[in-house]
């Protein structure tokens, strides 16, 4: 393992790194092909943290993969990692696609992601988030043979969503992104360089490694550990790779009941930042709850953005682009 890789925090001078490094453990017998992520955001880094102790701990002996086969990914993007930010040229999680004539260094990573992905079965992928708040774990869609996500491993999806112990399940990311794209492209914010313009208005710019996992025939969730600098977002997300290996049978451990009820949320819609000077009117936190017609925040026009009914705030980010997400409303599932 590199120093990078270890945490060592790297010059702002540093060269842009040139490679990711893959930890794979093979069990004698057979099973399941489990793919973790870390810092695939290089700011979200409890799963980076996670994963180097379970490395450790592997090394050690303590944990012992017996059937199957798990790959670790500590720092997913390493150009955010290094820089302490969300994202290197442009947000890996969106537009999870193989590149043949790649653009920027996301691309370039997703040229080596995407048949990492391809070669496993089953993805838990490690986040954080800016505001505070319990964690949550994000679900795909039902069971369906439609366009956008056709999907047919819900009830083990939901099984892999359950053993992460986190409180809330969300669901309905791609349906309400895309239908935020729709409204980006009709009415768009020029903000920044064609590109990235270019990506914002692409409705598959939606598509993130879960997304990706589920079109090539495996599932997956977002596992949403905390917010970015609490301690205890590492122990959520060690808690929960150990027992999605549990879960799977990889290792000899018990598996933890997961008869406790879940709150489960699904995305309904999503609003955008449209200028820099776009403010909350307070800190809000994911799943605050907010009434129809209540004010969410302000434009710099002046013009008050209000709940467009009684729900949940998700995903507010105060620091959002112009032109990108600000935040998410939700409602519990019917």
């Amino acid at each position: 393992m590199t120093d990078r890789l270890q945490g060592v925090v790297p010059l702002a001078s540093d060269p842009r790194p040139t490679h990711i490094g893959t930890h794979t453990f093979h069990g004698l017998a057979p099973g399941p092909k489990l793919l973790v992520l870390g810092a695939v955001h290089g700011n979200e880094v409890c799963g980076t943290k996670a994963i180097q102790q379970l490395l450790q701990d592997m090394a050690s002996g303590q944990l012992c993969i017996e059937r199957g086969t798990v790959t670790f990914v500590p720092v997913t993007n390493p150009l955010a990692y290094q820089l302490k930010r969300r994202t290197g040229d442009r947000n890996l999680n969106r537009n999870m696609a193989p590149s043949a004539i790649p653009q920027d260094f996301e691309d370039r990573i997703a040229n080596v992601l995407c048949p990492l992905l391809d070669s496993h079965d089953m993805l838990l992928d490690l986040h954080s988030f800016h505001t505070g708040g319990a964690p949550f774990v994000m679900i795909g869609p039902q069971n369906n043979s439609g366009t956008l996500e056709p999907f047919s491993q819900a009830e083990a999806e939901m099984q892999l969503a359950l053993c992460t112990g986190a409180p809330r399940i969300v669901e309905g990311w791609l349906d309400t992104y895309a239908r935020g794209v729709s409204r980006r492209a009709a009415a768009p914010v020029v903000t920044g360089s064609a590109r990235a313009q270019t990506l914002v208005t692409d409705p598959n710019y939606g598509v993130g490694t879960t997304e990706y996992m589920r079109s090539r025939g495996g599932y997956g969730v977002t596992l949403e550990c905390g917010q970015h600098d609490d301690p205890q977002a590492v122990e959520v997300a060690r808690r929960a790779i150990v027992q999605t290996l549990a879960l799977l049978k990889m290792v000899s451990l018990p598996l933890k009941s997961t008869d406790t009820e879940r709150e489960v949320l699904r995305l309904v819609d999503v609003t955008d930042r449209e200028h820099a000077g776009d403010s909350f009117t307070r800190a809000w936190r994911s799943f605050d709850a907010v009434k129809a017609g209540e004010v969410i925040g302000t434009r710099h026009s002046g013009a008050e953005v209000k709940a467009p009914h009684d729900g949940f705030v998700v995903f507010p980010n105060p620091r959002a682009e112009p032109g990108q997400e600000w935040f998410y409303m939700a409602r519990r599932r019917a």
